[in-house]
């Protein structure tokens, strides 16, 4: 099996040993994002995995791929564009106080990026699965297109689609989350 997530890759900074994000003066730095993290643990696990971003050119985006990479996951179709990663801030939690993300993702580079340039077709040719979700349309008009058209490229190529809704209500209301994600679910 050929596998392909697509989605945001964002930095993430943590306060080391369950510091608040007021009180530390240090933090570990590491990537994720939901879609990267299933190509990650799909390549630890041995399936031949890829990733679609868009990063920017600079040492960050570099370093993000060094990642991707470090995880036997396949970067060839990466994007370099547009002038900044997405950050995201977890304050782990312990005990009764519950783990806080802070994100600070707006004008992305992914976010921004005009995918009506991509042949989704093209992209996609050669695999069997693809792995989309929720997050991604709440986070422009054009991550809209992005779904639409990766979604209608991987019927026309019978491959396998799955979506994970995952609904995030700090970047959409649920009446939008539900009104746009139901026009996916049919072909997923």
């Amino acid at each position: 099996m050929k596998f392909i997530a697509i989605g945001e890759l964002m930095l993430r900074l943590s306060p080391p040993n369950y510091e608040k994000i007021v009180t530390t003066h240090d933090f570990i730095v590491n990537y994720g994002g939901a879609e990267a993290n299933v190509a990650v643990s799909l390549a630890n696990l041995g399936v031949d995995s890829t990733f679609f971003t868009v990063l920017p050119n600079t040492d960050l985006g570099k370093s993000t791929i060094n990642y991707l990479k470090a995880n036997d996951v396949h970067t060839s179709p990466i994007i370099f564009g547009g002038e900044r990663m997405g950050v995201y801030f977890l304050e782990e939690g312990i005990g009764v106080r519950s783990s806080k993300v802070i994100y600070d993702r707006k004008h992305s580079a992914f976010a921004e990026y005009d995918y009506t340039t991509v042949d989704f077709k093209a992209l996609l040719e050669g695999y069997d699965w693809l792995h989309l979700s929720g997050i991604t349309p709440a986070l422009s008009s054009s991550c809209q297109i992005l779904i639409e058209a990766a979604i209608y490229a991987a019927r026309q190529l019978g491959m396998t689609i799955s979506f994970d809704c995952n609904y995030r209500s700090m970047l959409w209301s649920f009446d939008e989350a539900r009104d746009i994600i139901s026009r996916y679910l049919p072909y997923v």
